[in-house]
């Protein structure tokens, strides 16, 4: 059946599609042991089939040659891809699209084996005698420069709200910006003991991001995978005495533990950091991701009651409420050591969801529910809002029903345009900009194709939403250095007409959805001493400009670009044959 949108058109195939959930959800696979050990090409973590893929195209590239790959027409009724406006195509077959696409490749590519890629424009560094795999490993292993880590910490970000470092930018857009090993690293605090929670999660890796004299603390890991995927990640850490592990319950179908955070005890106090970034090395690499990085918390004085060291934003209530959501012994320690500290200087509002079917007043704990209820305590009503759009940006997408009145245009936007009191009906009549990165997009970036193996969009969910695709608009990061780092990074704002304020700002692991552990951080004017319902937008993230607490370092380019004619969605199952990314290859997902 032909299916046509503004942004592209495809044949899809007749058959009942019922694997979507899985496809956008990064949910881990559960090849076994044995298998992992016998594919020495992938990656040695449980992670989703799009990262897989990814993977395996970094460490065997299919090199773009338009002889070798356009000598055969690919055969009839088999799929195939054009890229100049008419969109993407699939067979009207039964046949799984993997399927498909390994009959093409047999056909029409030859695979090689690749050492490093060529040097690009875009790829400034010159040690392209190591893999990609390897440059991300290597990447920051000496200490950072004594950059103002100080100033950064206090009171040089108002916000406490910071960008992970690139590799292949211009350096001085990392400035004020942080990897994992500065977070862990000695100048934030004498540590004792941690825990990681997160999704997907390189044991090795994650225990040499520590410093040498951290890496036998106690460490705590929370993880959602079960079965084979859980035998691996538990097989990692065989070697390490010092980890230990929490696996969080997921109970609804296509649930998964997204939460990104970590828990840091020092002799000093405690650290809590939400993040957007997965435990692996590709993800602190050449990625756009967001932090917000806690005051460190000092411990209450002896006999203080626990609900002491509470602050504004009830931060402290929230985050054991959180926690004890998991239902585990496991963390009562943190749950426990988080009462013992002061969290008061907080100024953030936590925002998470935990999996569970929720009735009356707890509906409002948790996902986006609790951002409109945030939104009606706390933010101030504008004049006009009708006319602030509500702009998203994310990485990942999933069902959204038939058109926009199922969900994106009612309860989800409903949520998002809630401010002050007032009980406002506005659904579509408030502008909606959702920000996805193009083909060319991912094309064009520092990673090349393989960038998109954390943008799992598939073509099973993106065919049953073509009205969808009417709201997107480019990825574009000027105003931080990152137009050509993907962004795995989520977040959510409301914006004045013109962009040059913005009414909130959330950052977060993922869509406000309640099925799985999400966590994130929403900002709100009020909570930083403005009166005025809104914060300025920064031009430039590094510039200077007045007050710091009024600006918010927004860290991608405001207003969003519209989609154009020709510009499709990135959509990690189908190939992309007909230009080269900036590594000189070609995308075919087999």
């Amino acid at each position: 059946m032909l299916q046509e949108g503004a942004h592209g058109k495809w044949t899809v195939s007749s058959s009942d599609e019922s694997t979507e959930e899985n496809s956008d959800s990064e949910k881990p696979s559960t090849s076994s042991v044995l298998d992992a050990a016998r594919d020495t090409s992938g990656p040695q973590y449980p992670c989703s089939e799009a990262r897989k893929t990814a993977h395996k195209r970094k460490a065997s590239p299919l090199k773009f040659s338009d002889k070798s790959f356009s000598a055969e027409a690919p055969p009839a009724g088999k799929q195939r891809t054009s890229q100049e406006g008419s969109g993407w195509c699939l067979s009207s077959s039964d046949e799984e699209p993997e399927d498909q696409e390994k009959h093409a490749h047999r056909e029409t590519v030859k695979e090689e084996k690749s050492d490093a890629p060529k040097e690009h424009p875009l790829n400034l560094c010159k040690d392209d005698e190591l893999s990609e795999n390897q440059k991300a490993e290597e990447y920051y292993e000496a200490p950072s420069e004594t950059q103002d880590t100080w100033d950064l910490l206090n009171g040089g970000n108002p916000f406490r709200f910071f960008l992970t470092k690139v590799r292949g930018i211009q350096q001085s857009y990392n400035s004020g910006a942080l990897h994992i090993k500065d977070i862990l690293s000695p100048l934030f605090g004498t540590l004792v003991s941690s825990a990681q929670f997160n999704y997907c999660i390189d044991v090795a890796w994650l225990v040499r991001q520590y410093p040498q004299e951290f890496r036998k603390k106690p460490l705590l890991i929370v993880h959602g995978e079960k079965r084979e995927s859980k035998a691996e990640l538990l097989a990692q850490a065989r070697p390490y005495e010092n980890i230990s592990f929490c696996q969080a319950k997921l109970d609804i179908a296509f649930g998964t533990h997204h939460t990104k955070m970590m828990l840091l005890l020092y002799q000093e106090g405690l650290r809590v950091v939400i993040h957007t970034s997965n435990l692996i090395a590709d993800d602190w690499y050449q990625k756009t991701q967001g932090i917000w990085l806690s005051p460190l918390y000092p411990r209450l004085p002896q006999g203080t009651s626990g609900s002491a060291g509470e602050s504004e934003t009830n931060f402290k209530s929230d985050l054991t409420s959180y926690l004890m959501a998991y239902n585990s012994p496991t963390l009562k320690e943190w749950i426990d050591l988080i009462q013992e500290h002061d969290l008061s200087e907080t100024r953030v509002y936590l925002l998470g969801s935990t999996p569970g079917r929720y009735q009356g007043s707890d509906k409002e704990k948790w996902g986006h529910l609790r951002l409109r209820k945030l939104l009606k305590e706390h933010a101030l009503s504008i004049p006009a809002q009708e006319s602030w759009p509500v702009v998203g940006q994310f990485s990942s997408i999933g069902s959204m029903g038939a058109d926009g009145s199922k969900w994106l245009c009612s309860e989800f936007q409903e949520s998002l345009v809630a401010a002050g009191r007032s009980v406002m009906s506005l659904k579509c009549d408030v502008p909606v900009h959702l920000v996805y990165p193009t083909v060319n997009n991912v094309r064009q970036s520092l990673e090349g194709y393989p960038a998109g193996g954390s943008l799992p969009y598939s073509i099973q969910t993106a065919q049953k939403q073509l009205w969808l695709h009417s709201y997107f608009h480019k990825w574009s990061a000027e105003v931080s250095g990152r137009s050509h780092a993907m962004p795995h990074i989520k977040t959510y704002m409301r914006s004045s007409p013109d962009f040059q304020k913005i009414a909130w700002f959330l950052v977060t692991s993922t869509q406000l959805m309640i099925r799985s552990y999400e966590l994130g951080v929403l900002f709100l004017p009020s909570a930083f001493g403005l009166d005025k319902g809104y914060f300025h937008v920064k031009g430039k993230m590094l510039s200077e400009s007045g007050n710091p607490a009024t600006y918010f370092p927004v860290p991608f380019d405001l207003p969003p670009e519209q989609y154009g004619s020709k510009d499709q969605p990135w959509i990690w199952n189908i190939p992309y044959t007909d230009a080269p990314d900036t590594h000189g290859n070609m995308w075919v997902p087999s």
